[in-house]
């Protein structure tokens, strides 16, 4: 709004200037009492201002609990690792849109975002987000210059953060400078593998896959759904119980489904090793999907009347045959 003490000179392009009484009111002038020259219209903003009220949540909030389980690597954050705060920006769609038509981001998936902060190699933080949370303006995605209705604080990322609603802290990318359009996930080391869902038997020296110097084998396929169009990001299957296991394979017809549009299911498949020896199996399969949601591994707490919604850990027992030298052929199961 411009301020009613101004006297107009010309409405187009507007020029003005504030009364010599007001201007004299402070050794610097307020912004609304600022004589303003024009040579030409105003251009008019193609980005309307969008606002947003969400939550972040650091990725490791409430890890000391897992600490409190077994080692892990990260700062030890309590369950405060979390805020909620009014955004205002631009949707990263509406950018999207006035630099080029949706057919020309067909040959992307991704967008980068790249910041200014950077480690002692000079490598900027970075993350990336599927293109088609990008485009869609139902998700949200901000390029932020205020926040709670002032100018992002520096400990906050002044002067432009991106905001993703509903996904972990680490992929708002706080500096930044850079958008990149790739066919390919960011590549920085905070998006590879510093923040992904692993199996809980990966560690860092990967000591807990399964080695066995003798053994047979046995294929295990199967399926996995989520629901809600939310994509599966990983199978484990666990052969004594469910206390420890492997990574199945996603096929790429499940793998390939866009994101948050996973309206099939993803077949999985694994080679699964048996000591010599083995008589009987206890496999069982979990999956996790895109929002990290994971499955009960008993089926007590969702159990009811009907016998309807049945999400837990699938299991099967598999006996064990022994077979003869000569038979060199792989026993295969399904679960």
């Amino acid at each position: 709004m411009r301020h009613p003490a101004l006297k107009v000179n010309f409405s187009m392009p507007f020029n003005a200037e504030p009364p010599a009484e007001l201007l004299m009111e402070s050794f610097t002038t307020p912004n609304y009492l600022f004589f303003v020259r024009n040579h030409l219209p105003v251009p008019e903003s193609k980005l309307k201002q969008h606002t947003v009220t969400t939550t972040v949540q650091c990725a490791g909030n409430r890890r000391a609990e897992m600490s409190a389980v077994k080692p892990v690597n990260g700062l030890s954050w309590d369950m405060t690792a979390i805020s909620t705060a009014i955004w205002t920006g631009v949707l990263l769609s509406d950018v999207l849109a006035s630099i080029s038509s949706g057919q020309r981001f067909a040959k992307w998936t991704h967008v980068h975002f790249e910041g200014l902060d950077a480690d002692i190699e000079g490598n900027c933080y970075g993350a990336s987000i599927p293109i088609s949370t990008a485009l869609d303006p139902r998700k949200d995605v901000l390029l932020a210059f205020e926040m709670n209705g002032e100018t992002i604080p520096r400990d906050h990322r002044y002067p432009l953060r991106v905001i993703v609603p509903g996904t972990v802290g680490a992929r708002n990318v706080k500096f930044l400078h850079r958008i990149v359009l790739s066919s390919k996930e960011g590549p920085s080391f905070w998006q590879q593998r510093d923040y992904k869902g692993f199996s809980p038997n990966v560690d860092y020296s990967h000591d807990n896959f399964w080695k066995y110097a003798d053994s047979s084998i046995l294929t295990v396929k199967g399926y996995a759904w989520s629901g809600g169009g939310r994509n599966i990001i990983r199978v484990g299957v666990l052969t004594d119980g469910g206390k420890t296991g492997t990574p199945a394979e996603l096929h790429e017809s499940g793998k390939r489904q866009t994101y948050n549009r996973a309206w099939a299911w993803t077949p999985w498949e694994i080679d699964v090793k048996i000591p010599l020896g083995t008589t009987k199996l206890d496999i069982v399969c979990k999956a996790v999907d895109a929002s990290c949601n994971v499955q009960p591994n008993t089926i007590a707490p969702i159990w009811n009347m009907r016998g309807i919604l049945n999400n837990a850990w699938h299991r099967i027992h598999v006996l064990v045959a022994e077979s003869d030298e000569d038979n060199g052929d792989e026993d295969e199961s399904c679960a």
